[in-house]
């Protein structure tokens, strides 16, 4: 008994020991499903990385971006990976708060990338974040529904179809809302929602010359008719509702049409989560004819800050999240249609992804419109599609959110709201020194 008791002990301080070499590193992370998912598989990473102990910060949307974005720029170094998207890599990057991503192992195969998302995570060639999940928009909708009120979604539907399938959808005393869409305030939120249906209407944040253009009539019929589509057809208390509320909703059943991230998906069509997975169709972002469609590009996305003491230990896990091993594994213990999606070319040229995945082309082709260096119908000086990637559009995104989540809360009019955006855009471009 006292041998095993000395053995246990010597095991013990072992154990002990080796966790005090142990290198912890803290990963600041958004509460999206594919992310809470990484959180349960990490056991396989840290089989292979056993002196890597890993601390999650786990955080809604809007919390995360301020979060990270304040550790980043006052050098705080509470993080040693970080989850961010297409916005904030090109411009941290070029201020050098990112780490270049060129220890990721000779098997990652960074080629594999899809183009369109690897170009938004580069600077100079160079890749500074790694995808873990790559998206654009698309519609959602119930067949069963579109069936009942005598209508078929066309494959690319326009802005007046999608209101007139919400008006037959809609049944409020079933419970039954005939589209939701984003509602809750953030540049992040209900601005890209807004940003790229804006872009289908021929709206554009600023012209040629960095002037605010939320006085011209573009962005009129963009707002009106969001706002007069939502107090028809959308949830009671929308302008609460951001991505993980909508999703909510749809799969309770209680959405006829969801426009939002082509992520979404595997989601929506989970049988052990929707209530209305075998009822779920799929078809691209609406537009007015106009040549542009309101979907966006985006890719949440593992990137190393310059300030960290623990790089190597950060980009082995960056690698292991970002790789197609990963991908292998979430199929393995969840199946093929709930792997992280958009991010490589490979996942869309494999049959069994394409058998789980009806949604997968729709993505794809959804990924490969939207256009970030010409994002919209007229000339613009800026790249990205629902957003604009310059330093000074985090505050102003969000300050516009604020106004035109007002708006369709009913708290002010669309008038008022479009002049306040158009106020607070001037008052910003003047003070960064865009116009005078």
């Amino acid at each position: 008994m006292k041998l095993r008791t000395l053995t246990l002990g010597l095991l013990s301080a072992s154990a002990l020991a080796f966790a005090a070499h142990a290198e912890s590193i803290t990963i600041a992370t958004v509460n999206n499903g594919d992310m809470v998912r990484m959180q349960k598989l990490t056991d396989d990473f840290t089989k292979t990385n056993p002196d890597i102990q890993l601390n999650w910060v786990t955080l809604e949307e809007n919390v995360l971006r301020e979060r990270v974005t304040t550790d980043i720029a006052t050098k705080g170094g509470q993080y040693d990976v970080m989850t961010i998207g297409t916005y904030e890599v090109p411009i941290w990057a070029k201020q050098s708060w990112l780490l270049p991503l060129d220890k990721l192992g000779d098997d990652y195969d960074a080629k594999d990338i899809i183009p369109a998302i690897a170009g938004g995570l580069s600077v100079d060639g160079k890749l500074y974040a790694a995808p873990f999940y790559g998206e654009s928009s698309f519609v959602m909708y119930r067949k069963d529904l579109m069936d009942k009120a005598g209508l078929k979604m066309p494959d690319a539907p326009t802005w007046d179809f999608i209101k007139q399938a919400a008006d037959k959808m809609t049944d409020r005393a079933n419970g039954v809302n005939g589209v939701c869409l984003r509602g809750k305030a953030g540049w992040g939120e209900n601005m890209a929602f807004l940003t790229a249906m804006s872009n289908s209407f021929g709206a554009r944040w600023f012209d040629e010359n960095w002037k605010p253009q939320f006085d011209q009539p573009e962005w009129k019929k963009t707002l009106q008719f969001y706002v007069d589509l939502m107090k028809a057809d959308g949830p009671e208390g929308a302008s609460s509702n951001g991505f993980n509320e909508n999703l909510a909703l749809f799969q309770q059943g209680k959405c006829g049409m969801w426009i939002d991230a082509t992520v979404a998906a595997s989601f929506v069509s989970d049988p052990k989560a929707s209530k209305v997975a075998d009822k779920v169709g799929y078809a691209l972002a609406p537009d007015t004819g106009l040549g542009k469609r309101g979907n966006w590009l985006w890719a949440w996305s593992l990137a190393v800050p310059a300030g960290t003491k623990k790089a190597d230990a950060a980009e082995k896990f960056v690698s292991w999240a970002t790789s197609k091993h990963y991908l292998e594994l979430v199929a393995s213990k969840e199946g093929w249609a709930n792997v992280p999606p958009g991010t490589r070319t490979s996942l869309y040229s494999n049959p069994e992804y394409q058998k789980a995945a009806p949604f997968a082309k729709m993505t794809l082709d959804s990924i490969n419109a939207a256009d970030p260096t010409h994002p919209t119908v007229k000339p613009v000086p800026y790249v990205g599609v629902q957003f604009v990637a310059i330093p000074e559009f985090q505050g102003l995104g969000t300050t516009v959110g604020q106004l035109f989540s007002a708006a369709l809360a009913g708290q002010s009019s669309v008038d008022d709201a479009l002049k306040q955006a158009q106020d607070a855009a001037t008052a910003a471009m003047t003070e960064g020194g865009y116009i005078k």
